[in-house]
């Protein structure tokens, strides 16, 4: 395979959970040996070679330096490896014995996404001060920790 200049991250930058976790990589020391790709920012079908932009906003894709490109808790492992600060993280979920267990977490929180999206949306928005919490969880702010009489 090629070698390529650095690993390559694919993220969503629609989705408000990618860009906080995306925006806390991006901070970290050796972040400046990473490319940073917004998926919906890119033209085209493909967003690198064999990979296609609904792939890619299904689910977290990286492209490592020799080209090989890897999704969900094995991409984290990846990109662990250029951050001096995860690489003790990555040493250990690279390992096949254990990052079964990365992707199954890693699957699980696909399932629960769209209502994690849902609600950082709202907080964004401060909807949890306008009911939302009432609606969503049926009892007052049991996401914020208050309650009636706070």
């Amino acid at each position: 395979m090629a070698n390529f200049e650095k690993t390559t991250v694919f993220y969503d930058g629609a989705c408000p959970l990618c860009q906080k976790e995306i925006s806390f990589y991006r901070r970290c020391r050796g972040a400046d040996n990473v490319i940073w790709i917004d998926v919906r920012q890119s033209e085209g079908d493909e967003v690198a070679p064999g990979l296609s932009r609904d792939q890619a906003l299904d689910r977290f894709y990286v492209m490592n330096e020799q080209g090989q490109t890897v999704s969900g808790g094995e991409a984290f492992a990846c990109l662990w490896a250029v951050l001096p600060g995860f690489q003790r993280f990555s040493k250990i979920f690279q390992a096949r014995s254990v990052l079964w267990i990365l992707n199954l977490v890693y699957d699980l929180f696909l399932k629960i996404r769209p209502l994690l999206q849902t609600i950082v949306r709202a907080s964004e928005l401060n909807l949890f001060s306008k009911g939302f919490c009432r609606r969503l969880c049926g009892s007052p702010s049991k996401l914020s920790g208050k309650t009636e009489g706070d």
